[in-house]
């Protein structure tokens, strides 16, 4: 019948089978009339069976640590999936009115009267103040009596002509004088309408700069007609992206000033390059029904650079280097369980805290995405998701 020893019972039997070869090695002194070989004998037996204790003791021991539990390290594996990847630049921009005039008038003269307020929409050929033309409107007056009796005078000169009766020069004259004063009456209404201001484009008369009594004249604005219906955004942008954007391009522009997001695309990219700062200039255009865009407002545009698709993307965080390289920390099965491996992997563009794999790592892997400060190549761990 087979008997199955426990490992503290083998280390006893052990133990006393060593003290009794130690007791007879002293003893053999004290025993001169036995028998030596049979001592020897008996020595031999005891130094076997020791080793056969000894051969039993280490397969206890094997056996023990094969069934211990092993410290295991705590951690979350995220399966990698391919994804689309994009990249994106930032660039500060400035807001322009699509339509931003200094209304100022054609002649000089006294303004008598506004007829507008600031802040009000106005359309194109509305009459926005009106300049004194006393001198002009007494021209006008004598040039209009003048071409009456001129009118009067052809007429007759021409019944006469009809009937052959006086000379051709007469004729002449009469039609050349009526003539000349139709011209400078139409001058004179020309210039009458230069005394009045109006509007030469839709939009809200932002600012007026003069006021009634003052002298207006056409080097000195009367006032500011600005068109925010739609607005244009000027942003420079460094020439290595030259050939990383394009016309039609969508692009997204942030408002920091109302908090607001809005999406158009590139409307135009400049064909100049700045030589002091190396940048080159893009314009958008947007449309702003609820006028809350207001000119020379901040503007953050965010253009798309680079893209992938079907690309392997981690957090930029999980990504560590040493003297051989950038690597990080997957998940495989060892004899015993998962351990974490440590796999030298070739980085790609970085966005928003997440960076594209382009090297060392596939779909399906088990990426070790929290607890990978406290593994290293080889530690056993376990997946506490």
């Amino acid at each position: 019948m087979n008997r199955r020893f426990t490992h503290k019972q083998l280390m006893s039997h052990f133990a006393i089978l060593l003290f009794a070869v130690a007791l007879v090695s002293c003893s053999s002194g004290n025993a001169g009339n036995d028998d030596r070989q049979e001592k020897q004998a008996q020595l031999a037996e005891y130094k076997q069976q020791a080793h056969d204790l000894n051969l039993k003791i280490k397969e206890l021991e094997a056996e023990l640590s094969k069934t211990a539990d092993v410290e295991r390290v705590e951690v979350v594996l995220t399966d990698l999936q391919a994804t689309d990847f994009d990249h994106f630049i930032e660039v500060t921009g400035s807001v322009e009115a699509d339509q931003e005039v200094n209304v100022s008038p054609e002649g000089s003269g006294q303004i008598l009267d506004i007829k507008v307020k600031e802040g009000q929409r106005v359309a194109k050929g509305t009459v926005l103040a009106v300049l004194n033309s006393e001198p002009i409107d007494r021209s006008i007056e004598q040039t209009k009596i003048n071409l009456q009796l001129a009118q009067t005078t052809f007429e007759r000169q021409e019944n006469l002509w009809n009937q052959n009766i006086g000379s051709e020069l007469q004729y002449l004259q009469a039609k050349s004088s009526m003539e000349s004063l139709e011209k400078q009456l139409e001058n004179l209404q020309a210039q009458k309408d230069m005394s009045i201001i109006k509007a030469p484009v839709n939009g809200i008369l932002d600012v007026i700069y003069q006021k009634q009594g003052q002298i207006a004249s056409p080097q000195i604005p009367f006032g500011k007609i600005v068109n925010i219906d739609k607005v244009k955004i000027y942003a420079d942008v460094s020439e290595s992206y030259l050939t990383k954007i394009n016309e039609n391009d969508k692009v997204s522009v942030y408002f920091p000033a109302i908090g607001e997001e809005r999406k158009t695309k590139i409307q135009l990219i400049g064909n100049y390059i700045d030589p002091d700062n190396r940048t080159f200039r893009i314009r958008l255009d947007l449309k702003n029904q609820d006028k809350m865009i207001k000119p020379n407002m901040e503007a953050v545009v965010k253009i798309r650079d680079y893209a992938a698709k079907e690309a392997i993307v981690i957090p930029s965080l999980l990504i560590k280097e040493d003297f051989k390289g950038k690597y990080t920390y997957v998940a495989e099965k060892g004899q015993r369980g998962l351990v974490a491996k440590k796999v030298y992997v070739t980085p790609g563009v970085s966005n928003n805290n997440m960076t594209e794999v382009k090297e060392g790592l596939s779909v399906g892997t088990k990426i070790i995405s929290e607890g990978f400060s406290q593994v290293f190549d080889g530690s056993p761990i376990r997946d506490n998701k």
